[in-house]
């Protein structure tokens, strides 16, 4: 089977709710990162095989394939297609995954992948508003086979956020001791420069918007619960929040061909699932999973992304799999810097080859928990 190499990898700012990105039509925060990356890694846009995105909630500005919306919004080749998909808040980590499969297959030299989410324009759960115009409450509103299954117990990231926190004993305070970190990290990332050679400013945005200078343990206590009795509270959960971001991706054949230059080469992809009640835990047993496959031990890792969704999921995943906390989230994760939802896969990717560089480290690893019950495991190696 042949290599993937990562040739580039470009993000926008991660804009908060009714930020400063908020007015920018999704297309258009799309086809700002897929002009950056040409832009950057030099590659022939004509080249490329396809474009593959991640988006959630793809209605209104949304729909109709932003994938290939964004590429065309860009002034880019009509003969290149795009294909948008799915896979909740793993999307387009999910797409990196389908670009690299498709590299490593050798049906395709050069794949881009990426996402994109305006959460700000389309509000998350839009999609489901719209399932109620057909008279259905929710996905699994009427499907006797969901039903007999798992009876009528709710679906719902908050309360699988819940079931975590009290299945593997975390507190409250440690969840405010973990976001007060997170927005430290970001912040000082932000600060310093550490994000400038992988963002392309857009509409006047030039940092990310997400990280708050001014919180402490005490604002944090005074906040109510997201639900009765519970223990996470909004400072906990990830921010809402738009963004884009894209990768490039190319064979050995291509990168000799087209003169490019990888700073990553791909070393695993995997995806698995677990309880879609409890949700968030699956990155636990999608990490075993992806060591066991890699022939590695969570020590061999340099730098960690796994997305802060909630508080709840990184600690539950500190706690089984022993990751050393300096190198996860290094330069703070969602809580801090945002969730564009079907962007947030490729954001990470785009960071985390970035860490590799900045600090000289060698393999890096990408996890996030995802609606069903899923996650994703990218584990990529610094060239």
């Amino acid at each position: 089977m042949g290599e993937a190499y990562i040739i580039g990898a470009v993000r926008t700012p991660v804009g908060r709710r009714n930020g400063g990105l908020a007015a920018a039509h999704p297309a258009d925060l799309g086809a700002h990162v897929l002009t950056a990356l040409v832009e950057r890694t030099g590659v022939d846009p004509a080249a490329v095989d396809d474009v593959v995105f991640g988006c959630v909630d793809t209605v209104g500005p949304q729909a109709g394939d932003i994938a290939r919306t964004c590429w065309l919004a860009a002034g880019l080749p009509e003969e290149v297609p795009g294909v948008t998909v799915d896979r909740q808040c793993g999307s387009s980590q999910q797409a990196l995954h389908f670009a690299a499969q498709a590299v490593m297959s050798g049906t395709c030299d050069l794949v881009v992948a990426g996402g994109v989410q305006n959460m700000s324009m389309v509000p998350i759960g839009q999609a489901m508003v719209a399932g109620r115009d057909l008279g259905h409450d929710s996905p699994f509103d009427g499907s006797a086979g969901w039903r007999e299954r798992y009876g009528t117990r709710e679906v719902s990231q908050f309360a699988g956020a819940e079931l975590i926190a009290r299945r593997w004993g975390i507190s409250r305070e440690d969840m405010e001791r973990y976001a007060l970190e997170s927005h430290r990290r970001a912040a000082l990332a932000v600060d310093t420069g550490r994000f400038a050679a992988q963002v392309a400013p857009f509409a006047g945005v030039g940092q990310d918007e997400g990280p708050r200078r001014d919180t402490d343990a005490r604002k944090m206590a005074a906040l109510r619960p997201l639900v009765d009795g519970g223990r996470l509270t909004a400072a906990l959960a990830s921010q809402i929040s738009d963004g884009a971001a894209a990768l490039l991706v190319a064979s050995a054949r291509a990168v000799r061909g087209h003169g490019l230059t990888p700073i990553a080469r791909v070393h695993h992809l995997s995806a698995r699932g677990g309880d879609p009640i409890e949700m968030l835990s699956a990155p636990i047993p999608a990490t075993a999973h992806a060591l066991a496959r890699a022939g590695m031990a969570i020590d061999d890792f340099d730098a960690f992304e796994v997305n802060e969704a909630f508080a709840s999921v990184v600690l539950a995943w500190l706690k089984d799999c022993g990751a050393d906390p300096d190198r996860v989230n290094p330069s703070g994760g969602a809580i801090a810097l945002g969730h564009p939802l079907g962007a947030t896969g490729a954001v990470l990717m785009t960071k985390l080859v970035h860490e590799l560089h900045r600090t000289g480290g060698r393999f890096g690893l990408q996890t996030m928990c995802e609606g069903g019950g899923q996650a994703n495991v990218t584990i990529v190696e610094r060239l």
